[in-house]
């Protein structure tokens, strides 16, 4: 009996894209961007990919705990009104 050994590389391929978007919107974007510390680019990369479903649903759970943890339960004063919650508008 042989065995055989087979190795896979996974290739992470980008696509370019091209947006048609108002100047005024875009140049906001950028002095956003800027203001995080990040790039247009990265910004719509990742808006993309959570609109596409690529994070992890357990990891959002954890996360989720991890800062209602943080909270500690204190809704500093906010108190739940099930009158507002239906409310029409």
């Amino acid at each position: 009996m042989s065995l055989y050994s087979v190795y896979v590389r996974t290739y992470n391929v980008y696509m370019n894209v091209t947006l048609s978007i108002d100047d005024e919107v875009m140049q906001r974007a950028r002095r956003r961007a800027e203001v995080l510390g990040t790039s247009v680019n990265q910004l719509v990369r990742e808006y993309l990919e959570q609109l596409a479903g690529k994070t992890d649903p357990n990891e959002d759970a954890a996360e989720f705990e991890r800062l209602s943890l943080l909270a500690k339960g204190d809704s500093r004063g906010w108190k739940f009104d099930r009158e507002q919650l239906h409310e029409r508008r």
